[in-house]
């Protein structure tokens, strides 16, 4: 179980910060135009296999993340917004890519901070788009959005992917598209979280009667285990449904994965990459989990109605991200060219394993600004009213 204090030390985090910008920096510079997915000892340049092609929007999710910290810090670092237009422009067609179930990874992560930024109405169309082809997935038998494996398959991860179906829905007034987003979601509830707040993987579903039939796994340790890394998406997925739809329903299942997580893992809160793995790998951890979790929480803990558990999970937060910035980070190496040591891709395809992996270098930056601006808001207000 987590063990935490309630101090923010900002110097850590914002150190941590800059670090990611000076890795970032020669990751672009060294290898201009090449948008990694994990390292291989500590490198990102090398010929290891992809398996799927989902990782692209975290390096310039991350560029718009720094360029957002400098205009909040007043230094308005124009190289970065030129960076983040630079690398986020060539995703711009794959608002038609049918073949992957992670468009919300790709362009929230990009277009939408983009949007957020300039309210140009063409990249808002993008993200339309992207929400529309999104929905193309959707298995009437069964209520779900299909995997990228095939037509019989869910994935606990879609949980993150959803957000842009909700987006394009709300831009549009398209209620198919609301729809197709919250049942996805509740059929994602009903069979792959458990009741103790735990999730599978992967489910699969007769195709004909839409009857769910298992429960099983391409990257946990076996299909009736919890995936750590899928527990903190289904943490973060639930949340931002709920942000869509402020359907309670939502709000609860993201509290019982987040129980869960907080309760399971390690005192310092970075879990094993399996909560359920045996004893001679437990000890392998994954710190894009906890990457995952930290900003999931940071999120969550706005949207309850009990302040005392709203600061639970902030404060649990905060020493998830204090665990990161000091043990798996190494700013004194000249070597390692990742922010995040620590994370796993795919174990049983041995493929970036105790590794940084992309989508636990955007996230880990997501949770550091975002523990950062809200504890500058708070010390903003006076006598610190509004303080989780």
């Amino acid at each position: 179980m987590i063990q935490f204090g309630p101090e923010i030390d900002r110097t850590l985090l914002d150190d941590t910060l800059r670090f990611a910008e000076r890795q970032v920096t020669n990751l672009i510079e060294k290898h201009p135009g090449f948008y990694p997915i994990y390292t291989k000892s500590g490198k990102w340049k090398h010929d290891g296999p992809a398996w799927t092609h989902w990782c692209d929007g975290f390096l310039p999710g991350m560029m718009w993340i720094f360029h957002r910290r400098s205009l909040e810090n007043g230094e308005n670092k124009q190289y970065w917004m030129d960076k983040a237009i630079e690398y986020s422009r060539p995703l711009e067609p794959r608002q038609f890519d049918r073949d992957v179930h992670d468009l919300g990874f790709i362009f929230l992560s990009t277009y939408y901070r983009w949007y957020q930024i300039t309210r140009e109405p063409r990249l808002n169309d993008v993200l339309v788009q992207a929400g529309k082809t999104m929905s193309l997935r959707f298995q009437e038998q069964g209520q779900y959005l299909r995997s990228f494996v095939s037509e019989d398959s869910i994935f606990i991860d879609i949980m993150m992917n959803v957000a842009v179906i909700f987006y394009a829905a709300r831009e549009t007034n398209d209620r198919r598209l609301r729809e197709i987003a919250i049942r996805h979601a509740l059929t994602t509830r009903r069979y792959l979280v458990r009741g103790d707040g735990s999730t599978a993987h992967e489910g699969l579903f007769d195709l004909e009667t839409g009857e769910f039939l298992k429960q099983t796994t391409h990257q946990g340790y076996r299909g009736d285990s919890c995936w750590s890394r899928g527990l903190a998406w289904s943490l973060y997925g639930f949340g931002s449904c709920y942000e869509y739809t402020r359907d309670p329903r939502f709000l609860e299942t993201a509290q019982r994965c987040a129980d869960y997580f907080l309760t399971h893992t390690n005192a310092d809160g970075v879990p094993s990459w399996d909560f359920n793995a045996p004893e001679d790998t437990r000890k392998l951890l994954d710190t894009s989990a906890a990457a995952i979790a930290a900003s999931g929480l940071l999120r969550l803990c706005r949207m309850l109605p009990d302040p005392v558990k709203g600061f639970y999970y902030w404060s649990s937060a905060l020493r998830i991200l204090k665990t990161l910035c000091e043990k798996h980070t190494q700013q004194d190496s000249g070597t390692w060219e990742g922010i995040l040591q620590g994370g796993v891709y795919h174990i049983h395809k041995d493929l970036g394993v105790n590794e940084s992996v992309m989508w636990g270098e955007y996230f880990f930056c997501e949770a550091l600004e975002a523990a950062l601006r809200h504890n500058l808001a708070n010390q903003k207000k006076p006598n610190g009213a509004g303080k989780l």
